[in-house]
């Protein structure tokens, strides 16, 4: 076979392949399309919440896991040299119970994003690449659930008094001149933190069933992402 038939054979099976997949979408009813999608944007919500939502969601799970503040985190080093590692391993504690805290409260956002999914919506998810299911949460749910989150998450640091520990290792660190005297908003960072981890453990749900359809345990969820 000439060097140039190959690339050819190549164009010719990927374009097949990509008719193929349009024919199989196609042969899809606009009304199962849409179903399915929102079955599989009820299933990653449900499984992101259930995972963060409790006990040591976010402390546990390292992909997720919140640290220091960048700029905390290059003086850890230096502060747990003057014995101040405990409070650095309890900071931590704190701001990964209040986004565990946070993220418990995130359904009904979720499902209110995935009730106003339109039929147009559902054919960009289907059409749209490996994330499309993350990024539509992200564009239709990241302002409530800031909203929603903030308040949530400066009554958990109140009462874990995450703002006194925050201040009082920053304030130490920043005499040290290992940062810079001025402060982050600690319920800010932890709030943006949250809605990182919710859409992280979303997006991987979202990839285990592109990759798997079948593994998916619903007809209607195998018949529509199958035809991918």
């Amino acid at each position: 076979m000439s060097r140039l038939a190959v690339p050819l054979l190549a164009l010719f099976l990927a374009g097949g392949a990509v008719l193929a997949q349009a024919g199989a979408l196609d042969a899809i009813s606009s009304s199962d399309a849409s179903a399915g999608v929102k079955e599989a944007l009820a299933k990653g919500a449900d499984f992101a919440v259930a995972s963060l939502g409790q006990k040591n969601g976010f402390l546990g799970n390292a992909k997720v896991k919140i640290p220091l503040p960048g700029y905390l985190e290059k003086a850890e080093k230096g502060l747990r040299l003057i014995g101040m590692g405990k409070q650095a391993d309890e900071l931590v504690d704190t701001m990964n119970h209040a986004a565990e805290n946070a993220v418990a409260e995130a359904r009904p956002i979720l499902s209110d994003a995935i009730k106003k999914m339109t039929l147009q919506d559902a054919k960009g998810i289907l059409t749209g690449g490996d994330d499309s299911v993350t990024q539509y949460f992200k564009r239709s749910s990241s302002a409530p659930l800031e909203k929603k989150f903030l308040p949530i998450v400066k009554t958990a640091t109140a009462r874990l008094k995450l703002a006194e520990q925050y201040n009082a290792y920053a304030g130490k660190a920043a005499s040290m001149g290992l940062i810079n005297s001025k402060d982050a908003d600690i319920n800010a960072y932890v709030t943006q933190k949250a809605m990182d981890g919710l859409f992280v453990i979303i997006a991987e749900e979202e990839k285990k069933l592109r990759d798997n359809p079948l593994a998916a345990g619903s007809s209607l969820l195998q018949k529509v992402f199958g035809a991918l």
